[in-house]
């Protein structure tokens, strides 16, 4: 999307008011879309599919699970294997998301000192050799494994498998009226931006157009070929 800038003749003072006006027109063309289905009986299905799939989950892959616990622990013993941090639901719904920790205790802490080096645009955080990783974390991250206990917040309800992560609050306090689509729905397991090649390097404008573009024509088939793809992606350890 091009924005106007003083290059443009265009008072400086006029350019947040020219952005949130194109901005609200993009995002009225995605929601022209959004209601043109009628998407009850998938809503249902898929909240169905999400009870099947996660229970399946959870108990085929509880070895697994206490596995990761126990490496997690021995690796760094001075906080337990599982991580919890208040992330935006539906609507902006806040809710607790559950994680195999990777990190060091007090990760949240020590951001402060390493938001300098983001290396993603827009409100999100990430960097390549994060340096609060504990043993064993990075190889988490990479294979998307530190993922896993989310599952139980599908069977809460307050995830779904696939669907637009979801952020956290700080992130969308920084939101456009555009980004702020992509909280309509239920967060996910899996989205669209996870499944990308070099997802990382995806801007942030390119992050929302993907899960915002995924919300709008959503179906099973989709959400299937999705899931298929995070596992070919796991196994090729893409992630951060």
């Amino acid at each position: 999307m091009k924005y106007a800038t003083q290059d443009d003749g265009i008072r400086m003072g006029d350019v947040d008011r020219i952005k949130l006006q194109e901005d609200l027109k993009h995002r009225q063309e995605y929601l022209d879309r959004l209601y043109t289905k009628d998407r009850r009986w998938y809503w249902r299905g898929k909240r169905v599919f999400d009870i099947v799939f996660s229970t399946l989950a959870l108990t085929l892959l509880s070895p697994v699970f206490l596995g990761i616990s126990l490496f997690i622990v021995i690796s760094d013993p001075h906080a337990g294997p599982i991580y919890k941090q208040v992330r935006l639901g539906r609507h902006a719904k806040p809710f607790i998301v559950y994680k195999f920790r990777t990190m060091v205790a007090n990760a949240d802490e020590l951001l402060e000192q390493l938001k300098d080096q983001n290396e993603m645009n827009g409100p999100v955080f990430k960097i390549a050799d994060d340096p609060r990783i504990i043993r064993g974390g990075r190889f988490l991250r990479r294979t998307g494994l530190d993922e896993l206990p989310q599952f139980v917040n599908v069977l809460m309800g307050n995830m779904t498998v696939v669907g637009p992560r979801p952020p956290l609050p700080q992130e969308v306090a920084h939101y456009s009226e555009f980004d702020k689509l992509r909280l309509m729905v239920t967060p996910g397991l899996t989205c669209a931006w996870q499944i990308q090649p070099r997802r990382n390097d995806l801007s942030f404008e390119e992050w929302m157009d993907l899960d915002i573009s995924y919300i709008c024509d959503r179906n099973f088939w989709g959400d299937i070929k999705i899931i298929l793809a995070t596992v070919r992606t796991m196994l090729r350890r893409d992630g951060r």
